[in-house]
């Protein structure tokens, strides 16, 4: 590939990325707070909000997946998130209270079919569209990604001021993000078409009978199960983390602060690390770094769960760091060499989003169950180990990627 004419058209993407998960990381960093604060909710109405997002977005994400996969690199559906997003402002502004005075149900399904359009359905798509962008402009979707990363420390240190200065302005906030990221799909992500193919069927000739398929494709399953046993408990573990971190201080105000100073050096770690994993990735294989990522998620829960102080337990949590960037390449490459690429959308749609917020789903009931009924530790120990059993299935029947297909190296050098 002649990366001359590529890389002038990378730099958008990067913003892309940062300008949609700011409005990620705001909504879900601060919406429980607003929510509270400003709109009154109590914890039952606030978890209803949460449900619908996480619920609705079951419905969206096959369907996004296979319209991604139809429209490849056209810009309809990506388009149609993007504008959504610039409505947050009003919605919370003027629409949020008024609805939840006349019904709490309502409010909770409104807000979470718009929220899980833009955000819980939605990021599948904006996944999707950068990685096969990656592919045909010839740059690492890790590299892209970092914008988003860089948006979650951001985040963090510009609504926090804003929320405690005028709480709908973060919300105002994320309308201007979604205004640029209008913009820069509009003006500045451009697609080298040339190598489009390297991407998907440029012909748009996807069909039912070809998504079924994938339904009848072992290795999706097997992914998926993966997903779904590695992946989500990574998501549950972090749930109540903090209240389980705090139980090693006397004084819960030094668990919070050391928490914060915590989880802010495992987002610099991440950061840092998304320059280095394609190259690693590149070198040992996408599956394998799934692979490393099970192990090193069981090694972390374990390890969480048998601390015998704080120091230990913030040793461990600082392996997120690193699991995060091993992840989000690994997946992405891997579903690229291992699946038909006509399919990319849909299978990451169905095995990584779908898959895994079911799983969360029926996770989070069970772990907040045993949390009062056996305690942390040692709900974290069968986490663990489920963990740990579920990725060395994977270790057996996960089956190895086309390194081509997955841009872990070039024609030319398995042709040498």
């Amino acid at each position: 590939m002649d990366t001359s004419k590529t890389s002038k058209h990378f730099w958008g993407f990067p913003l892309t990325h940062f300008s949609y998960f700011f409005i990620w990381a705001t909504i879900y960093g601060y919406l429980t707070l607003w929510m509270e604060n400003v709109g009154h909710l109590n914890g039952m109405q606030s978890g209803l909000v949460f449900s619908m997002m996480a619920g609705i977005s079951l419905i969206f994400q096959p369907f996004f997946g296979m319209i991604s996969d139809k429209l490849l690199f056209k810009k309809t559906l990506i388009l149609s998130i993007a504008i959504a997003a610039i409505f947050i402002g009003p919605y919370f502004q003027w629409a949020f209270l008024p609805l939840m005075r006349l019904n709490s149900l309502l409010v909770a399904i409104v807000t979470g079919i718009f929220l899980s359009f833009v955000l819980n359905g939605g990021v599948s798509v904006i996944e999707q569209y950068i990685q096969r962008a990656s592919l045909a402009n010839g740059f690492e979707y890790s590299h892209s990604r970092l914008g988003g990363s860089l948006a979650g420390i951001v985040a963090s240190l510009v609504a926090g001021r804003l929320f405690l200065w005028q709480p709908n302005s973060i919300f105002w906030l994320c309308s201007m993000a979604a205004v640029l990221l209008v913009g820069l799909l509009l003006f500045s992500d451009k697609i080298n078409l040339a190598n489009a193919a390297a991407a998907g069927d440029t012909s748009n000739s996807l069909d039912m009978s070809l998504v079924r398929s994938v339904f009848k494709n072992a290795n999706f399953w097997i992914l998926s199960i993966f997903y779904m046993g590695a992946a989500a408990i990574f998501d549950v573990f972090d749930q109540q983390f903090i209240i389980f971190f705090k139980t090693f201080f006397t004084h819960a105000g030094d668990g919070t602060l050391v928490y914060s100073y915590m989880t802010s050096g495992q987002t610099i770690i991440e950061f840092l690390l998304m320059f280095p994993m394609p190259f690693i990735i590149n070198k040992i294989g996408s599956r394998n770094g799934l692979i490393i990522y099970g192990f090193l998620t069981c090694v972390r829960i374990l390890g969480s769960a048998l601390a015998p102080s704080w120091g230990w337990v913030v040793g461990f949590r600082l392996l997120a760091g690193l699991e995060m960037p091993l992840l989000l390449t690994s997946i992405m490459k891997y579903i690229a060499g291992a699946f038909d690429i006509r399919l990319y959308a849909t299978v990451y749609a169905l095995a990584s989003n779908f898959a895994k917020q079911i799983s969360v789903f029926i996770f989070s009931a069970v772990a907040g169950k045993l949390y009062d009924q056996i305690g942390y530790q040692h709900t974290y120990i069968m986490m663990g180990v489920v963990v740990f059993v579920i990725t060395l299935f994977a270790a057996f029947f996960l089956r190895k990627e086309d390194p081509v297909q997955a841009g872990e190296v070039s024609s030319n050098v398995q042709q040498e």
